[in-house]
């Protein structure tokens, strides 16, 4: 019998919330501390997990996707969000800083090799710090890819995706100049730097409401606001991120590369009708990654919360340990 029968109720099939054995801030040069915690069997097989934005943080609730008896699940804030600090900074803020944190960080707890698992952005980064360090990886496993491409962000900052959500797309529009709207992500940009905290806090809450009210397929667009600090922050970084395209060296980078990593299996799990990040993308990545086995979740959106979703990253994890037993 399927021991995840019933999507509606996935919480159910999450692991209990489990606190972390080992906290500490790591000094990783360049200005940056970074908050870095540790879960589950100090023993077991090693994870570490890559959290979305860039900008959000990592968050208890994922440590819920791992067995805690099986796994060592190491999460990290990135440079510049949640507890790492200097909060909002995006100086030393790369793609390739981002990489080598993640690789200090598993030379910090002597581990070989381990299972890197990631959505949205933090998919991206799996990908990208997989292709320039082949022999650290041994499985990846994603949801939600975003390729870092500039068809994706035309997609999302172009008016794509405002095409369904044309209410949303006005109020995230509305504060631009009409002049400016056409180039969201600069216009933006000067609003979210601009010096005065009541301009960039104001323009972060409005960049960050539109991407959470698209978030779930389940959303009717109305979303709480962010809280000033959080919003900024997200949205600063992301906006840096994207108005570099990721740091990429060329437009298309990932699978361009993805005979780096074809010999490593990877798992993607990706939400059918997924606004943020289009199921494209997954598409795409599956078709360059022979070792890669595709899931597309009926009714599931962008969000790791998402029933659909949190059911088949259990099944995943669960699986791979089962393998490893």
């Amino acid at each position: 019998m399927d021991k995840y029968p019933d999507q509606k109720r996935a919480v159910q099939y999450l692991y209990p919330p489990i606190d972390p054995f080992d906290q500490r801030v790591v000094d990783m040069g360049d200005g940056h501390r970074i908050y870095v915690e540790q879960c589950g069997n100090p023993s077991g097989i090693p994870v570490v997990v890559l959290h979305g934005g860039p900008g959000g943080g990592c968050s208890p609730a994922m440590r819920r996707y791992f067995d805690p008896d099986v796994y060592r699940v190491i999460l990290f804030d990135q440079r510049g969000c949640g507890r790492s600090r200097p909060t909002a900074s995006v100086e030393d803020n790369t793609t390739w800083h981002l990489v080598a944190d993640i690789e200090r960080l598993r030379t910090l707890f002597d581990i070989e090799d381990w299972i890197v698992f990631g959505g949205s952005w933090g998919a991206t980064l799996a990908l990208i710090y997989a292709q320039t360090h082949p022999d650290r990886v041994n499985r990846l496993v994603l949801r939600g890819v975003f390729l870092a491409t500039q068809a994706e962000l035309d997609w999302f900052y172009g008016g794509g995706a405002g095409k369904f959500w044309p209410e949303q797309w006005a109020k995230f529009t509305s504060l631009l100049p009409e002049t400016e709207q056409s180039d969201a992500i600069n216009a933006y940009h000067k609003r979210l730097f601009s010096g005065d905290r009541a301009t960039e806090v104001l323009y972060a809450r409005a960049w960050s409401h539109w991407e959470n009210a698209l978030a779930s397929i389940h959303t009717n667009g109305s979303v709480g606001e962010s809280p000033g600090e959080y919003a900024r922050t997200f949205a600063r970084l992301e906006n840096h991120y994207f108005r570099n395209s990721a740091f990429l060296e060329y437009d298309g980078q990932i699978l361009g590369q993805m005979d780096r990593i074809a010999h490593i299996p990877g798992h993607i799990v990706q939400g059918r009708y997924d606004m943020i990040c289009p199921p494209k993308a997954a598409w795409n990545l599956s078709q360059h990654w022979p070792g890669a086995e595709l899931k597309m979740v009926r009714q599931a959106g962008h969000a790791l919360s998402e029933p659909g979703i949190s059911v088949e990253l259990v099944r995943i994890m669960d699986r791979v340990a089962e393998g490893a037993a």
